[in-house]
């Protein structure tokens, strides 16, 4: 008997999606690119003249982005606040989460699971002015009020991945280490908290990503400082009377980096906390 060949379909709609969610991921990374590798000269205002290839390779505007931003100043700013509040938010934010995972079925650990999770949806906007207030009367207006604040405000989120992720994690395996003298305290330290790997992961990410890329929060806390991180640096790019796209441009692909080489270096165990910590 001939074996007929199976015909493999081809999800046209799927992959048309993917295609135009490829350009639309690239084509931004391209036109960056293209513009800061460009001399002021070399800009029109048509767009073909934008997205054009530059005459020459120039990498002039890279080490003036640096100069004007001070950028290793700034980069260790940045990178201080955010090493700081990923390292605080996994050690603190695990322990809440675990806490309320395992008493889930106890009312006031419930509540305090709703109100804790109910900051999601408080905007930064109305927190804004108290928090401003309140920061300078406490002596808290620079580089650690920055980092408490932030800490806080990722709580509701993280809490809400730890907890979910808890749900894969069989309560057999506490049991078995209370039966063999364990305290609660060392059975999370030296059971739970390895275990929930590629969570810390995922927080890490999300948490790195957002403490990164802020500008709202150090703007309006360190005002008047002479702490800058890279975001609040590259203002300096926008006056009133213009944008420097050249130099801003390139400064945006500096301040790229260290934040891409930290996702492709935890990006293997992100998937697999966010799937696993969905709520069943």
């Amino acid at each position: 008997m001939r074996k007929e060949k199976v015909k493999e379909k081809f999800n046209w709609p799927i992959t048309i999606l993917l295609i135009i969610g490829l350009v639309t991921v690239i084509f931004p990374l391209y036109m960056t690119l293209m513009i800061a590798l460009k001399q002021p000269s070399e800009m029109t205002n048509s767009i073909s003249g934008i997205l054009s290839l530059p005459s020459s390779l120039s990498f002039a505007n890279f080490a003036e982005a640096m100069r004007v931003t001070d950028f290793w100043h700034s980069l260790f700013n940045s990178a201080l606040i955010t090493l700081l509040t990923v390292g605080i938010s996994i050690l603190l934010h695990s322990l809440i989460g675990y806490a309320i995972g395992r008493n889930m079925n106890q009312k006031g650990y419930k509540l305090a699971y709703l109100y804790i999770v109910s900051g999601m949806f408080v905007p930064f906007a109305i927190l804004m002015m108290p928090l401003v207030k309140q920061t300078a009367q406490m002596g808290l207006d620079n580089i650690v009020g920055v980092i408490l604040l932030y800490v806080v405000f990722y709580m509701p989120m993280n809490v809400l991945l730890y907890t979910g992720y808890l749900k894969n994690i069989p309560i057999a395996l506490e049991e078995a280490a209370t039966v063999d003298g364990a305290s609660t305290w060392k059975t999370y330290w030296k059971i739970i908290f390895p275990l929930m790997k590629p969570m810390h992961a995922t927080v890490a990410v999300l948490t790195a990503l957002g403490t990164w890329n802020d500008v709202m929060t150090p703007l309006v806390i360190m005002s008047g400082s002479e702490m800058n991180t890279l975001p609040l640096a590259q203002l300096n790019f926008q006056t009133q009377f213009g944008t420097n796209y050249n130099l801003a441009f390139a400064s945006y692909l500096l301040a790229l980096l260290p934040i891409l080489i930290f996702y492709l270096f935890c990006q293997k165990w992100i998937l697999n906390g966010v799937v696993n910590g969905a709520v069943k």
